[in-house]
């Protein structure tokens, strides 16, 4: 009862904060390896069920194994997903409608990385190192770290003066489902 309560309330503050205290949802977990060890990612289908399922569907083909984080910038994000490692290639599978939705982007969050053209989402996508507010409404959010986010925190910086490209950038060394990790 007392646990149904706090969950509750923690549920009333944040969504992401009550997952991470509740048993976290195997086929919506998604677990990057990097260099310095496991990141765990609340996926979130209730936001953007689109944007979740390709990032599901690409982890299950192995898609983002070995892909760069190409673009870096501290205080703000690390940006991966290209299989170019220049922020200009995507998938095979076609671009993803915008899914745009309340939820903040604040530490730890994802959002699906764009070009201008708002439904042009396909395989890249980023965490924020810290506050983002001023992406709110413009990108699409569908998942926050809710554990190993000082993992993140020790990916390599791009350089601040080349819009954050990295020279012989990190990488995310196997990227699965929860539910299919050995």
């Amino acid at each position: 009862m007392l646990r149904r309560t706090l969950l509750a309330g923690l549920m009333a503050i944040s969504p992401f904060a009550a997952m991470a205290q509740a048993k976290l949802d195997p086929q919506n977990t998604l677990a990057i390896d990097l260099k310095d060890g496991r990141v765990l990612i609340a996926l979130r289908p209730d936001l953007a069920p689109k944007h979740v399922e390709r990032i599901k569907t690409l982890a299950k083909q192995g898609f983002y194994d070995g892909i760069v984080f190409h673009r870096v910038i501290e205080g703000f994000m690390a940006q991966t997903g290209d299989p170019q490692g220049n922020g200009t290639g995507g998938s095979s599978l076609p671009n993803v409608p915008a899914e745009f939705n309340k939820e903040p982007f604040g530490r730890g969050t994802l959002g699906m990385a764009r070009s201008q053209s708002p439904d042009s989402a396909n395989s890249q996508f980023f965490i924020c190192f810290a506050d983002a507010s001023f992406l709110n409404g413009k990108y699409t959010v569908f998942g926050k770290v809710v554990q190993g986010m000082e993992f993140v925190d020790k990916i390599k910086r791009g350089d601040s003066n080349n819009n954050g490209a990295v020279s012989n950038p990190d990488k995310m060394l196997k990227v699965r489902l929860l539910a299919d990790v050995k």
